[in-house]
């Protein structure tokens, strides 16, 4: 490889990273905090995971479209666009008085997300060769494992050191100094073709909802944030009350366990091939059954360990079906992804308002028992709708982390 190439492949694979983790240590920031703000506000749990909820919701309603819209504006001025605009929501956050007001701009943070990592995601595909695309996916999704930990370990630790606020004004400086350093080295698409528009894409997405196996795998993504969300918010309420009475820093570090994902996913490919699709992503719910069942045994290394097998085992199963969406769909496998994305983060907002309700009616015990339930569905889905015989893909495309 010449010098040229070199500081090329170098400079793509920064900027790919470093895009990763500025989205993802906004998007669940407050999750370390939220017994904090529920106090400060006078909020219940339900009231107050409204933050983690409309965020979410908003990512639902504009990532199916951010795909096409940056097919016809180009893909490096949207990503470097939307990185600089994510700076003013997340300082206004900092700045909010009332819960309205951070509900409000966390909605913003949500629609402005879309247009940084689904597009690096296209990007990534389209502007490199399969094996050096698989490589930077990965780097794409480390930063992106990373930044989630990171935004709810630097809030949570701030929140003890100065104030919560001092949090989110801290997560704004990384966004802003992220987005000047992708501007800089991020390379111009060199295989950018002007896209038809929004009429060609919606009419593809009308044949995807039609097609039975992806809107069974649009089911199972809807289950594994919904889990996600449900777990890892309510479960700081839970250990930030007596017996354990755990400080946001603590809360914060709790994330950690995220990952494990990082280091158990790039297997995924090859489990898949050895023991198929639909046995394995089965096998992998059962196990994830055990590790939300642990985290009712008042032992804070057991629910660490519970903790742990859960994000595991969710981001194995986002990885299994996010590839699977790949491999279903025969064209139009942007607009496929994005409906994925789309049911995901619709599951994440369920996750939330559905958690809350099951908070206020019998604690952590009632939010396992939800997560449980959720779990037995998602391996209904897969037994009964997923192919016996599907294509088996070793290639996982990068994915969000939850």
């Amino acid at each position: 490889m010449t010098t040229a190439k070199a500081r090329h492949a170098f400079a793509l694979r920064l900027a790919a990273g470093i895009a990763g983790y500025c989205a993802f240590i906004n998007l669940y920031s407050p999750q370390s905090i939220l017994p904090l703000l529920s106090e400060e506000f006078g909020a219940s749990a339900a009231g107050i995971s409204t933050i983690i909820t409309v965020s979410t919701l908003a990512v639902a309603l504009t990532a199916p479209f951010t795909g096409t819209v940056a097919d016809v504006l180009g893909r490096k001025r949207v990503i470097v666009v939307a990185m600089f605009v994510l700076v003013i929501p997340t300082v206004m956050v900092g700045l909010s008085t009332s819960l309205s007001a951070i509900i409000f701009w966390r909605a913003v943070q949500g629609l402005v997300l879309p247009p940084i990592f689904a597009v690096m995601v296209a990007y990534i595909g389209d502007e490199l060769p399969q094996r050096e695309a698989t490589t930077v996916a990965g780097i794409y999704s480390s930063g992106s494992s990373l930044g989630g930990f990171s935004g709810r370990l630097f809030v949570g630790l701030l929140a003890d050191l100065v104030n919560w606020r001092a949090g989110f004004m801290a997560l704004a400086g990384i966004a802003f100094t992220g987005a000047i350093i992708v501007a800089f080295l991020l390379p111009h698409e060199r295989k950018f073709v002007r896209s038809e528009g929004l009429a060609s894409s919606g009419k593809q997405m009308l044949a995807h909802l039609r097609n039975r196996q992806l809107i069974a795998t649009y089911a199972v993504g809807f289950g594994v944030l919904f889990n996600f969300i449900t777990t890892f918010t309510y479960v700081s309420f839970y250990l930030a009350a007596p017996p354990f009475s755990l400080s946001a820093s603590w809360l914060g570090a709790l994330f950690v366990v995220y990952l494990t994902g990082s280091l158990l996913t790039p297997w995924t490919g090859w489990a898949v091939a050895r023991f198929g699709r639909r046995r394995f992503t089965v096998r992998v719910i059962a196990v994830w059954v055990i590790g939300i069942a642990l985290t009712l045994v008042p032992s804070l290394p057991l629910i660490i360990a519970g903790l742990a097998i859960c994000a595991g085992c969710g981001l194995i199963c986002q990885a299994v079906s996010t590839a699977y969406v790949t491999v279903t769909a025969k064209a139009g496998r942007s607009s496929a992804v994005g409906l994925y994305v789309t049911s995901f983060y619709v599951g994440g907002s369920f996750g939330a308002a559905l958690g809350g309700l099951a908070w206020n009616y019998g604690g952590w015990p009632a939010c396992v028992a939800l997560v449980a339930a959720m779990l037995a569905i998602m391996s209904t889905i897969v037994i009964f709708a997923w192919t016996r015989r599907a294509p088996a893909s070793t290639e996982v495309p990068a994915v969000e982390p939850p």
